[in-house]
């Protein structure tokens, strides 16, 4: 990303030059998927992808967003005394939505201002691009006014958005890697509790790639609201028998009394999938702080059989890319990432393997498919933060 250039177009497309920036990373997620909103661990981090945000404060109550990344939709204009959902141009209900719940939070906002955004994370890939515009902008209007909420209260506030204001059901894990981000460190989190714990993530000798199937996951319209519906389903029968609040309480040992339980077989693969993923993440943690990354593959592999078969949230373009990942010369593992039914899969591959690695799934994929994947070589990186702008500028 050239911040210069995004510089010059907010003053080719503002009239006026930016005064601050900041940035908020895009995330993927190592192991414990779709356990997030089902109260059990996560361990994702945050990558060196993300969105941008150069920014100019107004003297009056006007917002002026801009992105380069919707370059067509042009300036939308929008007011601190008017905060609506847009219905035409979808992207901006995002920092819309933040602002609105910032104010409706008893926060004061009494200045407008022009941003102009920019984002590198692929759009629809499943690597978080609405969270982290989301905490893009979150961080900007609490630094532009000095509104005094806690990053964590941030984080909540941006989850509340996704749920309220664009209509997903998700839960608190993009935010919360995307806001509590650090470099060369993953997030081992419980989503039911907030209490997280950094692992040092040491890829010496290794890389992580990201593989985008480059099908569209609009997330709204997928089957995400579905299978956490279902999940909530097997929570109310299993509490008639005990005394949960939510499946990630359950310890893989209770499965077999589950299985009783529930007279839906659906139902039971899908709880079996959050507890075992459950019991995975707990193990990667272990091994992580241990330094086996061997092992950290291992359940990255099994963690992508489960989403695949009892979970039921890969579909073909993500099974063709994780399956044929973990056969390839230097893989230590592989899996999707993500809400699923298409978006991006991972691996960790070792250095001197990638360059092969990407060329040959390239081309199974080719052929299976019929279109190509990308790629994108990833570094953990820091949370939501302010960019000194002349350091950004002279590195340019």
């Amino acid at each position: 990303m050239n911040v210069y250039d995004l510089k010059q177009s907010f003053i080719s497309i503002f009239n006026e030059s930016p005064e601050r920036l900041f940035f908020a990373p895009g995330r993927i997620n190592l192991i414990g998927e779709h356990t997030d909103y089902n109260g059990g661990k996560v361990f994702p981090l945050a990558i060196t992808y993300g969105t941008y945000a150069y920014v100019k404060q107004r003297k009056d109550k006007k917002i002026r967003f801009a992105s380069k990344n919707f370059s067509k939709s042009g300036i939308i204009t929008a007011s601190l005394d008017h905060l609506e959902k847009n219905n035409e141009t979808e992207w901006v209900n995002y920092p819309i939505g933040v602002i609105h719940f910032l104010k409706e939070s008893g926060y004061n906002i009494e200045d407008g201002f022009d941003v102009l955004f920019e984002g590198n994370i692929p759009n629809g890939a499943g690597l978080s691009s609405s969270a982290s515009i989301e905490m893009a902008t979150g961080v900007m209007v609490r630094e532009l006014t000095g509104l005094s909420i806690s990053q964590v209260e941030l984080i909540k506030l941006c989850q509340r958005v996704e749920n309220e204001f664009i209509g997903v059901n998700s839960g608190i894990m993009d935010q919360f890697a995307i806001g509590m981000g650090k470099l060369g460190q993953a997030i081992w989190l419980d989503c039911d509790t907030l209490e997280f714990e950094y692992a040092p993530i040491e890829l010496e000798h290794e890389k992580i790639v990201i593989m985008n199937t480059n099908k569209r996951r609009e997330l709204a319209s997928s089957k995400y609201n579905e299978r956490r519906a279902e999940c909530e389903q097997a929570l109310k029968i299993i509490q008639t028998y005990t005394e949960v609040e939510s499946l990630g309480e359950l310890s893989v040992a209770q499965l077999s009394d589950v299985k009783n339980w529930l007279d839906d077989l659906l139902l039971y693969r899908r709880v079996k999938h959050v507890v075992t993923e459950n019991e995975r993440t707990k193990q990667a943690y272990v091994s992580l702080k241990a330094g086996d990354l061997e092992q950290v593959g291992r359940l990255m592999n099994d963690s992508h059989q489960s989403l695949k078969e009892d979970y039921e949230v890969t579909g073909e373009e993500l099974d063709t890319l994780a399956e044929f990942a973990q056969t390839q010369t230097g893989v230590i593992g592989a899996r999707m990432t993500g809400a699923g039914f298409g978006g991006c899969a991972i691996a960790i591959v070792k250095t001197d393997d990638v360059e092969d690695f990407i060329k040959n799934t390239r081309r199974h994929y080719q052929d299976r498919i019929g279109y190509g994947p990308d790629f994108y070589v990833a570094s953990v990186g820091d949370g939501a933060k302010e960019i000194n702008i002349k350091g950004a500028e002279q590195t340019r």
